[in-house]
């Protein structure tokens, strides 16, 4: 028997003799002369449906896992395409659905499934997000590589902290931590689990015009909130040979366009799950968003719009102050509920690479958030600070010069002006799927609740 996934067999555009599919059950109904079953293997949100003889249901149950063999044949209902008449029927793996947590035929809540980050995944919902993720995840490769971009596999164990991007997790071995007094470390320096790959794609930067990154990234910030993750996926890249923001903004936008544009012609079904379920308003947004115009406003601007709102915010807006989520969303209400890029960051407010301006009285650098509704920001970037000069002396005041000679080098041989930007994956999906949580958009919500995988 040929074997096929559920996908495949769905998608027959002939009958097929001698076929075997296997999968788990997600219905069963037995009537006097026919057994109906639909199988799903995760190809595909829609199961196969199996017509078989009632002496053949045995052991099957919800959950369960099955082997079936048998013709593929035109279903004789409107509603599907292809069904498979069971000759054989063989219960690899029993489903005791008394103890199963989830329950046939019932659309159970995220909150709910997210007790059980082991079994959420035979859920209709996280099953589509999945997919989805993986198809996303192939579109911001296809793009880069498209646009002549080289991949980069950048440390997860570092020992730069990418100064300002958030609190680290430290390494240390299990000898290490039961120390108590003047430990020698692994690396002889700190190590850290990565919050950025930045300074190392900067390094690649100076050999390839085009460099990109997609790996897991850590922020060890104490909080449980709906928005914050551990552990997350970042897409980061940089561009040499560039003197413009706009070159920057302009990747990004193509960026969030074209994966968008993948996404919803390879998981229409997997997109529209959540658009009709989790999110009714999303789907019309989302169309609206891949065609329309982005804002574009300084952070003076921006300022200036928060101090003129009619709301009371919990942050009061100052110059000089970071843009918290709630400053974030109203802007972009403000400027018509379409992506909003903020540029022009105070200068004392941001990391040390990032381009002087030169400006004044108010000092700033040439850095952009990309702003969304919904989530706020979802990617950020600037211009590198390429005039050896300006970099020496801001990292002298900072205290950082011996920490980043390594840094200071890339200025010495070869400097071009160049910039680059992160994207939260997660944030991504948050955002085109207009889910909530971010913890409903990953695999594992590894610290929810306390099961810890």
């Amino acid at each position: 028997a040929v074997r096929l996934r559920v996908r495949e067999a769905l998608g027959a555009r002939e009958p097929a003799d001698a076929v075997r599919v296997q999968g788990w059950v997600r219905s069963v109904r037995s009537q006097k002369e026919v057994l109906f079953l639909h199988i799903n293997d995760g190809s595909s949100l829609e199961s196969l449906q199996v017509v078989a003889d009632p002496s053949l249901e045995k052991d099957l149950t919800f959950g369960s896992a099955v082997e079936v063999q048998g013709k593929l044949v035109k279903s004789p209902h409107r509603m599907q395409n292809m069904e498979l008449q069971a000759e054989t029927i063989r219960v690899v793996g029993p489903c005791d659905i008394w103890s199963f947590p989830l329950k046939m035929k019932e659309r159970h809540p995220l909150e709910y499934v997210r007790q059980f980050p082991h079994l959420r995944c035979r859920t209709n919902t996280l099953g589509a997000l999945l997919r989805i993720r993986s198809e996303a995840t192939a579109g911001v490769h296809s793009f880069f590589q498209d646009n002549g971009y080289v991949h980069i596999h950048t440390p997860i164990i570092t020992s730069n902290d990418c100064e300002g991007a958030g609190e680290l997790f430290q390494i240390e071995t299990s000898s290490e931590a039961k120390e108590s007094a003047e430990k020698t470390h692994f690396f002889n320096v700190p190590a850290f689990l990565t919050v950025s790959g930045q300074l190392h794609l900067e390094v690649m930067a100076g050999a390839f015009t085009h460099v990109f990154t997609f790996g897991p990234t850590f922020r060890a910030e104490n909080s449980q909130s709906r928005r914050h993750l551990a552990e997350f996926y970042m897409v980061e890249a940089e561009l040499s040979f560039t003197e413009s923001l706009q070159d920057i903004m302009q990747v990004m936008e193509d960026l969030f366009k074209t994966v968008t544009s993948t996404v919803l012609s390879k998981c229409p079904h997997d997109v529209e799950l959540f658009h009709k379920h989790i999110a009714p308003a999303q789907k019309s947004d989302i169309t609206h968003k891949l065609f329309s115009s982005s804002c574009r406003i300084s952070y003076s601007e921006a300022m200036e719009i928060l101090k003129q709102a009619p709301q009371t915010f919990t942050f009061k807006p100052e110059w000089g102050c970071d843009l918290q989520t709630e400053h974030e969303k109203y802007l972009v209400k403000h400027c018509g509920e379409v992506p909003v890029f903020v540029v022009n960051y105070p200068y004392d407010l941001k990391p040390f690479y990032m381009r002087d301006n030169e400006d004044g009285p108010q000092h700033t650098v040439a850095a952009v958030d990309l702003l969304v509704p919904g989530v706020g920001e979802l990617c950020g970037g600037s211009l590198r600070e390429e005039r050896l000069p300006f970099l020496e002396s801001r990292l002298q005041r900072l205290g950082l010069r011996d920490a980043y000679q390594w840094y200071l080098d890339l200025r010495k041989f070869g400097s071009v002006p160049h910039g680059g930007f992160g994207m939260g994956f997660e944030r991504y999906l948050q955002y085109i799927l207009g889910v909530d949580n971010i913890k409903d958009v990953i695999p594992f919500p590894r610290f929810s609740h306390s099961c810890l995988l």
